[in-house]
């Protein structure tokens, strides 16, 4: 890769990331492909789902699948706490909620100071890290929320929605919300 191609990369990387936490690392989500965040509720589980979907809630008449993003990611469940929560983001074309361990802070990072991927060894996937950003003294990972949920994940969740989705009711409609 040339250095101008490799500069355009990064350029195009830099931005405001919501940051977030699984188990001790921090990771970062493009604050545009955020919609909201709230604290977990009850979770419908969808049967014959692949075992990082969680199932489908009901939030304000409009249902949307959750993803562990832990399990997502091959890392270790972990019980939930009260400062667990789902971010609902918009990935390939859809509303999906990820759980995540807690929500930190929204930072602006420069692409000046976000950097490759490092090269790790024949067949680890790190196609779904956008790149590694640096703040302070920390490091954080990234994510292509595209990418880290993949076309087919996109259309197992899409059969885990319409699974559930006619079975709303009007007592349903408001998720408790």
């Amino acid at each position: 890769m040339t250095q101008t191609t490799q500069d355009a990369k990064v350029a195009v990387r830099g931005g405001k990331f919501l940051t977030f936490f699984l188990d001790r690392e921090e990771f970062g989500i493009e604050i545009l492909k955020v919609h909201e965040i709230f604290g977990m509720m009850p979770v419908t589980h969808v049967p014959r789902t692949a075992k990082y979907i969680l199932g489908v809630i009901n939030l304000r008449g409009k249902i949307i699948p959750i993803i562990d993003l832990r399990l997502k990611l091959s890392m270790e469940a972990a019980p939930r706490t009260e400062e667990t929560c789902v971010i609902v983001v918009h990935a390939n074309g859809m509303e999906v909620g990820v759980m995540v361990d807690k929500v930190s802070e929204v930072v602006d990072i420069p692409a000046k100071d976000v950097e490759d991927t490092p090269t790790f060894a024949a067949g680890v996937d790190t196609e779904y890290i956008l790149g590694i950003g640096k703040t302070q003294s920390k490091v954080k990972l990234l994510l292509d929320i595209d990418k880290a949920l993949s076309k087919q994940d996109m259309h197992e969740l899409g059969s885990a929605h319409a699974a559930h989705a006619g079975s709303v009711t009007d007592e349903t409609k408001d998720g408790g919300n």
